[in-house]
C-alpha cells in the first residue's frame, strides 16, 4: 500500500511539473489518502501484535 502511495505521489509531481493541475491535485489527494490508510493499518497491526503478547517490533 505504501508503494501505491509513492506511485501516486510521483505521478502528482510529474503532472505538476508538466502543468496538469487537475491530474496533479487528484494524484496528490489519492497519495495522501493511501498514506494515511497505511499508517492506520500499521498502528492496528502494532496494537494487535502487542495484545497477543509479543513486543512491538
Amino acid at each position: 500500500m505504501l508503494g501505491w502511495a509513492v506511485t501516486f505521489l510521483v505521478i502528482a509531481l510529474v503532472a505538476a511539473a508538466l502543468g496538469f493541475g487537475g491530474i496533479a491535485g487528484t494524484s496528490a489527494g489519492i497519495a495522501q489518502i493511501l498514506f494515511f490508510v497505511f499508517i492506520v493499518l500499521f498502528v492496528v497491526a502494532l496494537i494487535a501484535r502487542a495484545v497477543r503478547g509479543r513486543p512491538p517490533l
